[in-house]
């Protein structure tokens, strides 16, 4: 293997904060795409391959914390310290529903068959809002011990993940009974909390310490002790051969999934790393910083035999979007340029 080549990002400009949160949708049928929350209250939709901006969601008032796409990118959906959850429309960019919060929302996350929305934040309460009915009154799942950092589902929609701000651990709840079933032990407060894509795996990021946990029996598969604290990682989704790993150092770390050994470091933020996530078939991934940017990089060949094709995973079976709807997606987008200057600093609550 040839040793440690430098490795040049796609550096994708825009956001004029800290950007906090990155999520890609599955493969469709039109590709896929990426969404980032940033402190700067202005999420944004980009071409998940090329990193090329499609849009910007304009609503909120305050730094947006979390953001997800639903599985077919169809809808978008935005957590915020100005006390709301809003869903969007991903092809238009309108606001679709706004759910209002007595605290800052941190977290969200659509259940998997698109219908139901769990949010969670300082209140320390995890709700699911039914999307099929918005205005009926959300279900609220029994308190959570500390204020919610992460959330998502995994065993189809039967269980939610969620871990807290102010403690270490990450709770398994039963969405039926809505109690905690499982608490998976850390030390440290868990900042980023990943389902693999064949649902194997969670993989978790606390203090300086990245761990994978077996998602179906619970127990610790592996732990490793990292150069830095981190604040996110994230398994290569296709083989699970790798990982990467990047935090308070602005390195991108890849490691190898089975022995824990460093195989890459990737240098080129100027700023503590806040999010990383691979991309859906695995050959490149994305990070967020607190300098602003987004950078894609590109992972490399996936196994031995570069020759072996990619089953890419996500568009078995899911709505079919056609193309002069994504073409919508790129051009009906009736909201600000890029560049375009913020007339002022939006005003924002909860700031860390």
């Amino acid at each position: 293997m040839d040793k440690k080549r430098v490795a040049i990002p796609l550096v994708c400009h825009g956001h004029s904060r800290p950007v906090v949160d990155l999520c890609y949708s599955p493969v469709t049928p039109d590709g896929f795409f990426l969404i980032s929350a940033s402190k700067d209250s202005n999420p944004m939709l980009r071409n998940g391959e090329t990193g090329d901006w499609i849009g910007t969601f304009e609503g909120h008032k305050g730094a947006v914390w979390s953001c997800c796409l639903d599985t077919n990118a169809l809808r978008a959906a935005t957590g915020s310290a100005d006390f709301s959850a809003k869903v969007w429309d991903a092809l238009t960019g309108d606001v679709l529903h706004s759910f209002e919060h007595k605290h800052i929302v941190r977290a969200c996350a659509f259940s998997e068959d698109t219908h139901l929305l769990l949010t969670g934040g300082l209140e320390k309460v995890l709700r699911i809002y039914d999307l099929n009915r918005p205005d009926a009154p959300p279900r609220e799942v029994d308190k959570s011990p500390g204020s919610v950092r992460t959330v998502t589902w995994l065993h189809s929609d039967q269980t939610i993940l969620s871990s807290c701000t102010d403690m270490g651990g990450v709770r398994l709840w039963d969405v039926r009974s809505g109690q905690i079933v499982q608490t998976l032990e850390t030390k440290s407060s868990v900042t980023s909390a990943e389902v693999s894509q064949d649902g194997r795996y969670i993989t978790t990021a606390d203090g300086s310490t990245v761990k994978f946990w077996d998602a179906n029996h619970f127990g610790l598969v592996k732990s490793y002790n990292m150069p830095c604290t981190v604040e996110s990682a994230s398994l290569e989704p296709k083989y699970g051969m790798k990982f990467i790993a990047g935090g308070e150092d602005m390195w991108i770390h890849v490691f190898d999934f089975h022995t824990g050994d460093e195989i890459a470091c990737n240098k080129g933020h100027h700023g503590p790393v806040h999010c990383l996530r691979f991309a859906p078939g695995g050959e490149s991934y994305a990070s967020g910083s607190e300098d602003g940017t987004i950078r894609i990089w590109q992972t490399g060949p996936l196994t031995h035999d570069d020759s072996d094709e990619a089953l890419v995973n996500g568009s078995v079976g899911k709505v079919k979007v056609s193309a002069d709807e994504v073409s919508r997606k790129i051009e009906g987008f009736n909201i600000a340029d890029e560049g375009k200057t913020r007339e002022k600093e939006k005003e924002e609550t909860g700031n860390e």
